[in-house]
């Protein structure tokens, strides 16, 4: 029943891509020096990751019809865009630009959009692995000793709940540049979640254990490297994805606030100017980094806690 659902599945998205393709292909006088090129090779490439999907999850026995749906939304979403943004011109052209000039924005602009993913990925990069990092080692740190948890647990709980977002005036003028400014509050979006989860992870271990440990004279640093690190660990990683969507979330809010590149300056910067095809643009290039960063994040969770 499923493989035959599957089928016709199958079939609806393939009659809806050549009916997409044949509504794109119909002359329209409302697009003007525009080529509908780079929205038919768009098209390509969403079919063609459709199909790489519904492969892979054949060659590991997966039976979903997620896949399926998905590409029929898709292309639902684009033959109701492109009828009601041409053919029957029902909404401003201004404000909804075609599927042909937002695709076009990629064959264009393919330059400053790379530079730009590029400028962001790295920011994004430097205040999430930074978060990471100082989360779990003064975490667990703190939630081996039981001073330091005491004294500071409680202000991790006071800060936690506090968006990075309302330091961010202060951090651009604190700090040298907006780019390390930039970097801080994406750190602090990521650190006080980690840090909190560390110290609480690190406090749950079995009483029994660190009884043993201290009874056979165990270091701390042996401790910690060889018995709380491994036991944390799974829960970090994990833990990844949310961690990175929350960096993404406050790397687009920096970038937003008076950068001079990345993402987000550049779909705020094209707002300014009513280029709402290149903002929606933007907002698509948005969705790519977070896809292709998640599926990184899955697939480093897969690969170090197999065990699990």
């Amino acid at each position: 029943m499923a493989r035959v659902l599957s089928k016709r599945f199958f079939i609806a998205q393939m009659l809806l891509l050549v009916l997409v393709a044949i509504i794109v292909g119909m002359p329209n006088a409302k697009i003007l020096n525009v080529t509908y090129f780079p929205l038919l090779v768009a098209l390509a490439i969403m079919d063609a990751l459709y199909f790489a999907l519904l492969v892979a999850k054949a060659r590991r026995g997966i039976e979903s019809t997620g896949p399926n749906d998905i590409i029929l939304f898709v292309w639902v979403l684009i033959i109701i865009w492109e009828l009601a943004s041409t053919k029957l011109a029902v909404t401003p052209n201004v404000i909804v630009p075609t599927p042909e000039e937002v695709f076009n924005v990629f064959a264009t602009s393919y330059g400053t959009l790379w530079a730009n993913v590029v400028s962001s990925t790295s920011l994004l990069m430097i205040g999430f692995l930074g978060g990471i990092f100082f989360g779990v080692v003064l975490g667990i740190i703190c939630g081996w000793v039981p001073r330091l948890r005491e004294m500071f647990y409680p202000i991790a709980n006071v800060m936690a709940p506090i968006p990075p977002t309302v330091f961010a005036p202060y951090l651009v003028v604190l700090m040298p540049s907006f780019r390390s400014a930039s970097a801080c509050i994406i750190l602090l979006g990521v650190f006080w979640p980690q840090f909190l989860n560390m110290v609480l992870r690190v406090s749950s271990l079995d009483p029994q254990l660190m009884d043993n440990a201290r009874a056979l004279c165990v270091k701390n640093w042996t401790m910690i490297t060889k018995i709380i690190l491994p036991y944390v660990m799974p829960g970090v990683l994990q833990g990844l994805r949310v961690s990175l969507t929350t960096a993404f979330l406050m790397l687009t809010f920096a970038e937003m606030i008076g950068a001079t590149a990345g993402i987000g300056f550049y779909i705020t910067n094209s707002n300014i100017y009513a280029n709402y095809a290149a903002v929606i643009a933007g907002i698509i290039v948005c969705g790519i980094v977070v896809t292709v960063l998640s599926a990184i994040t899955s697939w480093v969770q897969r690969r170090f806690t197999v065990w699990r």
